[in-house]
């Protein structure tokens, strides 16, 4: 039985960074693109950070009884959903996959999947040091979204609280100060990390 390993922290946390370089270093790791509702950003591709669709599309994925999880955020420009799909993406009798969210999907795909199977790998950083990296993200967007920055810095407080993360069994962190330290630190907790990187 494989195992998924499964990347999170709060905004700008440097989590989608560390998520593609181990998905570089690790090329036998199977990946699993996410879907959303959200508009797409400045930069991205759909199918490569998700799968951009319509809340139409998300009934008819709902309807199908294929959402194994999804989160809902109640954005300054409406509803926002992300969620997993069982479309094929996931054979764990056939290799280990590594997948990126928050602490509720992480929780949600633990409980659909097993804790044995979903393995948690929790990306910390100062909170200054955040707000200051999210800032100048979206500074780079043609239409800088400040509002939905300030309440995505503020839903992460309550949604990563100290309650949370005990009660989701999260002791580990990896503090983000220094990307390849970071790194190097994750392949060498976990077996499969560290004996698939070679290339």
């Amino acid at each position: 039985m494989g195992k998924i390993f499964y990347v999170m922290g709060k905004s700008a946390s440097g989590k989608d960074t560390i998520y593609k370089e181990l998905r570089k270093q690790c090329p036998s790791l199977g990946t699993v693109t996410l879907y959303t509702t959200r508009p797409m950003r400045e930069g991205e591709a759909n199918g490569e950070e998700y799968f951009f669709v319509s809340p139409k599309e998300l009934e008819a994925w709902r309807a199908a009884g294929k959402v194994i999880e999804e989160r809902t955020y109640q954005t300054i420009h409406g509803p926002w959903t992300y969620f997993t799909v069982e479309d094929g993406q996931i054979c764990l009798k056939e290799r280990d996959y590594l997948m990126i969210g928050v602490l509720d999907s992480y929780r949600k795909m633990r409980d659909y999947f097993g804790e044995k199977v979903v393995l948690p790998l929790y990306i910390e950083v100062e909170d200054g040091i955040r707000l200051e990296r999210a800032i100048q993200r979206e500074k780079r967007q043609k239409q800088p979204r400040y509002r939905e920055l300030c309440r995505r810095f503020l839903a992460d407080e309550e949604d990563f609280s100290e309650e949370n993360l005990k009660k989701y069994g999260i002791e580990k962190r990896y503090v983000n100060g220094e990307l390849e330290r970071c790194i190097e630190e994750i392949r060498g907790d976990y077996r499969e990390l560290a004996a698939v990187h070679e290339k």
